[in-house]
């Protein structure tokens, strides 16, 4: 028999989000496949949250030298030159870079060898800055991709427009349910109790580890009125961690919006990073995606998926492939004023009915979204580039 083909993930970091998870279920597909993953990372394993699947190979970028960190951007072809060797000694056959600055770097480094390398963004690129020097060199590597993964048509259209990038698979993520359980365990009732909380209370539930973009400043705001209204109503936004996230620290940030009000701030609620999200689903009356901008959001689809009532922003790019405002969530205009937010949380928290009604078409995700079309989609998709690059 011959020995599988190696095929390369390459992304920032394995910590805690969407693009990080959804790397690790393509390396379980393309191993299922007959291929040999190697999911490879700039960030050491310390940063890696999710379990690594069966049969994918874990590998960590050499740490720059002091004198390439003097350096900086400038040393950019130096890594480029890494890398190459990197791939050139693993045999690889197959480059995937994800997320913008890890594909930019791949694509240099895969164009040396000749191997083919796609390409997934996992954000909307107009609103996820990444600074004048990378912008160019995105724009000049982009066409270079044998594919774009884009998740949403608005996305794969502005990126055909603007970056050149014009041979695309439409891929969504899939939906992952039930959804894997893995450490750190954090039961809500028994932590919520543990900080006075009633198993009765109702709550709002948010997820993300980036609080600008999530924008949870807006959604601490919209709560402070309505935990002004209902005495017993809690805050959870997991996710956020204690560390500085770009020399930030997003908790304290958030909880500055209470300054002077300790009641709401014994209410305000982060429990870190979680393992078992489906527990913390099902414990909230709500469900809110307050983000200013999106790829396609994995904790929205997620929600719907476990069966959470939800209301969304409808921002760039995602939330309106998942929600029909008023059938299976609410989806409220991206210009919507606070008032307009509060009187949909209010009528909604209020009625329990609505909630159950709209929590049951959520879950209609769960076929639209299913792994095993999207899996074959990508397969299919890859033996073509494969294809291509042996016929050229």
């Amino acid at each position: 028999m011959s020995p599988p083909r190696r095929v390369v993930l390459y992304i920032d970091s394995l910590k805690l989000g969407g693009a990080e998870r959804v790397t690790l279920t393509w390396a379980r597909w393309l191993h299922l496949a007959g291929w040999q993953p190697l999911v490879l990372t700039r960030k050491p394993l310390s940063w890696d949250f999710y379990p690594l699947p069966a049969g994918v190979v874990r590998a960590v970028e050499p740490a720059d030298a002091s004198w390439m960190r003097r350096l900086g951007l400038l040393a950019f072809p130096f890594r480029v030159l890494r890398l190459q060797r990197w791939l050139d000694d693993q045999n690889v056959g197959l480059a995937i870079g994800v997320t913008s600055l890890p594909a930019i770097k791949l694509l240099f480094a895969a164009r040396l060898l000749g191997v083919p390398c796609v390409v997934s963004e996992r954000n909307y690129p107009p609103l996820k800055r990444i600074g004048r020097l990378w912008s160019g060199l995105r724009r000049l590597s982009y066409p270079w991709a044998a594919l774009h993964l884009v998740q949403t048509r608005a996305v794969g259209t502005w990126m055909a427009a603007h970056l050149g990038a014009h041979r695309q698979l439409l891929l969504p993520n899939p939906v992952q349910w039930p959804l894997t359980r893995f450490h750190p365990s954090l039961e809500p009732q028994h932590w919520l109790a543990a900080r006075g909380c009633q198993a009765s209370d109702p709550l709002l539930l948010a997820v993300g580890t980036k609080a600008d973009q999530k924008g949870f400043d807006r959604l601490v705001r919209w709560w402070m009125s309505l935990a002004q209204a209902d005495s017993r109503l809690q805050l959870v936004i997991v996710g956020l961690d204690e560390a500085p996230y770009h020399g930030r620290d997003q908790q304290a940030d958030l909880r500055t919006l209470l300054v002077d009000q300790p009641d709401l701030q014994a209410r305000l609620h982060f429990p870190g990073r979680v393992g078992n999200l489906a527990d913390w689903y099902a414990r909230a009356q709500l469900f809110v995606l307050s983000s200013r901008y999106e790829g396609f959001p994995n904790v929205l689809l997620e929600a719907m998926a476990a069966g959470c009532c939800c209301v969304a922003a409808d921002c760039p790019q995602g939330p309106a492939d998942l929600i029909q405002d008023g059938v299976n969530g609410r989806l409220m205009p991206d210009t919507a004023s606070d008032a307009q937010w509060l009187q949909v949380l209010t009528g909604l928290l209020a009625d329990a009915g609505e909630r159950q009604r709209l929590a049951a078409q959520a879950v209609d995700v769960r076929k639209v979204y299913a792994p095993a079309a999207l899996q074959q989609r990508l397969m299919q998709a890859l033996e073509r580039v494969m294809q291509e690059a042996a016929a050229n």
